[in-house]
């Protein structure tokens, strides 16, 4: 392994289907991701991360068991899990092909009648999941009407760089952030939705903290969405953006090269060193 090792990292601005009772939304998503990780590895990409929701991001209305004019709990049957499966699948062997890591947020489902997770799955570059995450900081909506919550960090490496796995309001918490310094991480793949009018500027500001907090990378992989006020994007250990996906919203794939600084060892040591002496 070489002593400073640098990844070429790809971070997807992607459509985001929100009904999974739609065959052919769901089919039409996976094609995107599969485009998406194309480019990435024309780029010279080892690793792509999407964002969360990336073949659907259920709305809560689509699954409500009330109908869509009133949430309440979701309805999990009506969810095409075949096909999303089988999208799922094919991105992954798609993966294995290229010879390329891929981050695909998706939900996970779990046996009836427990609510799924909503998770990250990695899928290594010989086409296999290897990890999942599970969302632990749920919304009060997706807690209350649409998912369990997860409990454990996941980590994973990939040519010398370790990562870790963030999602949704995850973002929001940043003790869940000084976890993965604890483990290590040179970086951490935050994936984050929005739908409809809204802005969430506030959130780019708060993965860029993180960024500075602990001396890693973040990639920031949010939708194709011109009105909800983010962008992809990787900072660097500085808290500054290196790549963003266009500001208009529009589908990209955004590439940079992830370098190992020496200023992220020493703050990594500082930070260890500071809470033995008064812990």
């Amino acid at each position: 392994m070489p002593e400073n090792p640098t990844l070429r990292l790809a971070v997807v601005q992607s459509t985001m289907c929100d009904d999974p009772t739609n065959a052919a939304l769901l089919r039409q998503s996976g094609a995107e991701i599969r485009g998406f990780l194309r480019q990435a590895a024309e780029g010279g990409a080892r690793l792509v991360h999407f964002t969360e929701g990336a073949i659907c991001f259920p709305s809560k209305h689509v699954m409500s068991e009330l109908g869509p004019d009133e949430v309440g709990a979701a309805d999990w049957t009506k969810a095409d899990w075949t096909v999303w499966q089988e999208e799922l699948d094919r991105i992954a062997a798609l993966a294995g092909e290229l010879g390329i890591w891929a981050v695909i947020p998706s939900v996970h489902r779990l046996p009836a009648p427990e609510r799924p997770h909503n998770s990250m799955y990695v899928v290594s570059d010989q086409g296999k999941v290897v990890a999942r995450y599970d969302e632990r900081m749920l919304s009060t909506t997706k807690v209350t009407w649409m998912y369990t919550p997860g409990k454990q960090p996941v980590t994973f490496d990939v040519d010398g760089f370790r990562f870790g796995l963030a999602l949704g309001l995850d973002v929001l918490f940043p003790e869940l952030f000084t976890e993965y310094d604890q483990l290590g991480a040179d970086g951490v793949l935050v994936s984050y939705a929005t739908n409809g009018v809204s802005h969430h500027e506030h959130v780019a500001v708060q993965a860029r903290g993180s960024a500075v907090n602990n001396t890693c990378w973040i990639s920031f992989a949010v939708p194709a969405n011109p009105t909800g006020g983010l962008r992809s994007g990787v900072s660097d250990p500085r808290g500054e953006w290196v790549a963003q996906a266009p500001a208009d919203g529009s589908p990209a794939v955004v590439l940079t090269d992830l370098h190992h600084a020496e200023t992220t060892a020493i703050g990594r040591e500082f930070r260890r060193r500071t809470r033995e002496r008064v812990s």
